[in-house]
């Protein structure tokens, strides 16, 4: 398959060294993306924490610097009253409160890609843990996504906001971008999320908290970081 030697062939490019400066890795995802499409760049951590313990989950979100290309998230919010308005006055696509809820509930609805919820609206919208729950869209505060700044919210999804969470294996990965960003955009928006994981370290985790990270696009190679070009940021 032409496929299989394009990719064998820019892993054979990126295998030189054993790892990468920050910047160096981001330019050598970017130079040797070989798909037809606009790729997407990833970034994963692979963290010393163990996610079976509530005290050492990583979660959290980061603003990127140039967002994440591509379409605008679409938007429902849960809510009452004046902040309706708010929520549609910030670009929100979906906007009411339990009749929202029923149409989920009843008619297995998720034509969204977020949900912002205000608090007092939670004990309606906790119905839906199920059917949210496993597609990550249940909001959280922690992720401010359960607020009475619902334009604030919006706006900051609408900009590309990510959300991201440790998995069960220990590793966070999150988009940083398209390929066509190009190697400067792409660093700054990796160096914001790397940034955003190092600070939510939680007070339980011991020994070494970032054991590798490594950088990909779509299709091609991973490019594994040295943790040097990162620890001073710790």
């Amino acid at each position: 398959m032409a496929v299989g030697k394009k990719y064998a062939k820019a892993k054979e490019a990126v295998a030189g060294k054993p790892t990468y400066p920050l910047s160096d890795a981001v330019a050598a995802v970017a130079k040797h993306a070989f798909a037809k499409f606009d790729e997407t760049v990833e970034v994963a951590l692979r963290l010393g924490v163990d996610p079976k313990h509530a005290d050492q989950m990583v979660r959290g979100t980061v603003i990127l610097p140039h967002g994440l290309g591509g379409k605008a998230k679409t938007v429902l919010v849960i809510a009452s009253g004046e902040k309706l308005k708010e929520a549609q006055d910030a670009g929100a696509e979906f906007v009411g409160g339990d009749d929202l809820v029923a149409k989920i509930q009843n008619e297995n609805w998720l034509d969204f890609d977020a949900i912002v919820a205000t608090p007092e609206m939670m004990k309606s919208v906790g119905k839906l843990g199920k059917v949210l729950g496993p597609r990550g869209l249940m909001p959280n505060p922690k992720t401010g996504t359960v607020t009475f700044e619902v334009g604030k919210a919006v706006r900051e999804i609408k900009a590309g906001k990510v959300e991201y969470r440790v998995d069960k294996t220990a590793i966070v990965h999150a988009p940083v971008g398209k390929v066509s960003f190009g190697a400067d955009k792409l660093l700054e928006n990796a160096r914001a999320l790397i940034e955003s994981v190092l600070k939510a370290k939680p007070a339980a985790a011991k020994g070494k908290y970032v054991k590798s990270i490594a950088m990909s696009s779509t299709m091609g190679p991973g490019v594994r970081v040295d943790l040097a070009s990162v620890e001073d940021h710790e």
